[in-house]
């Protein structure tokens, strides 16, 4: 693991700039009709808690239009598809993401994490991961629930958190390819 946490950062970089040069005019064409679609900008930046608990600005493509604090049908389209996320190749460009590793997530949660889950601060969050894969139809679940901020905190969470530990005890080049693949299958069946 050791020589692969040397290496990851750099393989992470130049697969972001292959894709990002590879897919630049399809993410002009979403970051235009996004913004078209929300009437606002194409971007959503938010704050979230990344490697060593320090916060960053991730970017997604909007899907929410904020006068109607509702997902449009082509932002469900992104979502769906997971579209949205494709803006953060930005991100692990700039060092503050992996193509996998923990889904960011907002303040409140990964950095009040304590004793040995901590060690998940260790990990640059991902753009994919077991646990995403596991729960990708995360807001459907929670909107079944009674108590949604419960459920999350005391069920979701809590098993991200293992998955999160169980991954940066087997983290290899091996490991991130199958979570990539799995990933990509994932998506598509839906």
């Amino acid at each position: 693991m050791g020589k692969y946490l040397f290496w990851k950062p750099k393989i992470d970089f130049i697969f972001a700039v292959i894709l990002l040069v590879l897919l630049f005019p399809v993410l002009l064409f979403f970051f235009i009709t996004s913004s078209m679609d929300v009437h606002s900008n194409g971007i959503f930046k938010q704050e979230r808690v990344g490697q060593f608990g320090k916060t960053f600005i991730i970017y997604k493509f909007q899907t929410i239009n904020p006068r109607e604090n509702s997902a449009s049908g082509f932002g469900r389209f992104l979502r769906k598809y997971k579209i949205d996320e494709l803006p953060q190749l930005f991100n692990i460009i700039k060092g503050e993401m992996s193509f996998v590793g923990p889904r960011p997530d907002i303040p409140g949660y990964y950095d009040t994490l304590q004793g040995e889950d901590r060690k998940i601060l260790n990990l640059k969050p991902g753009l994919t991961s077991e646990a995403s894969i596991k729960y990708r139809n995360e807001e459907e679940s929670l909107q079944q629930q009674e108590d949604s901020e419960y459920f999350n905190d005391f069920v979701l969470f809590p098993d991200k958190v293992k998955m999160n530990l169980e991954y940066l005890e087997k983290m290899s080049l091996k490991t991130d390819i199958k979570i990539i693949i799995k990933t990509i299958i994932t998506i598509f069946e839906k």
